[in-house]
């Protein structure tokens, strides 16, 4: 598994999200920026990416994620910071 397929898997199961991914072998860094994350608690917005990595999750493939996730305005706001 490589951050570009880790990726490609993400953008496969929320399509409407941008994502940055960082990592390799199975530990991976993703940050997700969506409007879809508007109004959910930090809990839901994990499962949400968490739900793309079910299967990567279950054999091993991936270990470990470090995720954030911002809307597209928590985003700007966080660029301009």
């Amino acid at each position: 598994m490589d951050a570009v397929t880790v990726r490609q898997l993400l953008q496969d199961h929320l399509s409407d999200c941008e994502f940055h991914v960082q990592g390799e072998g199975n530990h991976y860094d993703i940050t997700a920026i969506g409007a879809v994350f508007e109004g959910l608690r930090p809990v839901r917005k994990q499962q949400l990416v968490y739900g793309a990595l079910g299967e990567c999750i279950a054999d091993g493939s991936v270990h470990a994620v470090n995720i954030r996730t911002f809307t597209p305005a928590e985003w700007q706001a966080q660029s301009r910071d």
